[in-house]
């Protein structure tokens, strides 16, 4: 049996409080994961960092940060933060588990996930494991099924071989070129866009700002970000959510009258749409990665 994996847990966050990310959430779902936990903190204006100090937790090891506001040209400010928070990581760690602020572990995948750990550890073509996602949208009981959602993406990634996250963080390079991957049977839960359409409203506001665009209207002139308005396909999620989201999800103070019937396509993806349903594959997507 291969020995035990070590696993390094890394998020970074900036103004958590003031755009309702569940960075505790996050946090909390990658701890019965990880043997440390490095939490990279950027120079925000609420109290965060008390947030995450209370966390209390020995694994938990939290570092600042400056945000560079001239790196906000396609987002690379976050890769940028996120290898400084990758730096921090234990050198004698055999992978590193990234999850943004907004993305959380089921418990019900721990186990995979250890054991695809334990399995790949000493196989060093595998250079990262490969999640499946859900995408919330708008409320906690539905989720986005279209092909504007990535379906899955690289979120750990063996230490000490020169991987460096990719322009906005999606993703990771290693010298320029695409990891090798395994597909594992474990999910990301993520509720980026799943907060008080005020709060959201907020979030988007800020978050266009690192790309230097201006799709959102400033609050003052729009109060709420339009959910319904913004969906092109949402489907009810019948499944159970993280422990750690429960308390989250039962503060949940609004209500979006979302009619999963509904679709808001252009002819050419609604096609594209049906043609995945039908036969599970996805033609022309994207991947930023290589499976082997």
């Amino acid at each position: 049996m291969n020995a035990k994996a070590k696993i390094s847990g890394v998020t970074i966050v900036k103004n958590a409080i003031e755009f309702d990310y569940p960075v505790k959430e996050t946090i909390l779902s990658l701890l019965p994961l990880v043997d440390e936990m490095v939490v990279c903190i950027g120079d925000g204006k609420d109290e965060t960092p008390l947030l995450i100090e209370k966390i209390n937790d020995p694994k938990v090891k939290i570092s600042y940060s400056v945000w560079d506001p001239a790196l906000k040209s396609g987002g690379i400010v976050l890769a940028v933060e996120t290898d400084k928070a990758i730096a921090k990581v234990n050198k004698e760690s055999d992978w590193i588990f990234y999850l943004q602020a907004d993305e959380v572990i089921h418990e019900k995948d721990y186990d995979k996930i250890l054991e695809a750990c334990n399995v790949y550890k000493d196989q060093p073509e595998v250079e990262g494991l490969l999640f499946r996602y859900v995408h919330f949208y708008g409320s906690f009981d539905y989720y986005g099924d279209s092909r504007r959602w990535y379906n899955r993406e690289i979120r750990i990634i063996r230490n000490n071989i020169g991987v460096q996250s990719y322009k906005d963080a999606q993703g990771f390079r290693k010298n320029g070129k695409k990891l090798q991957v395994k597909k594992i049977d474990a999910c990301i839960y993520h509720y980026g866009w799943v907060r008080n359409p005020n709060a959201q409203l907020k979030k988007l506001a800020s978050f266009y700002t690192f790309w230097g665009a201006h799709e959102v209207k400033e609050p003052a002139v729009q109060e709420m970000y339009d959910y319904l308005q913004n969906a092109d396909s949402l489907v009810p999620f019948k499944g159970t959510h993280p422990k750690v989201m429960l308390e989250r999800i039962s503060r949940q103070n609004w209500v979006l009258p979302i009619n999963p019937q509904k679709k808001n396509f252009s002819k050419k993806d609604f096609l594209l749409y049906k043609f995945e349903k039908w036969t599970g594959i996805r033609p022309f997507d994207y991947k930023n990665y290589k499976i082997i």
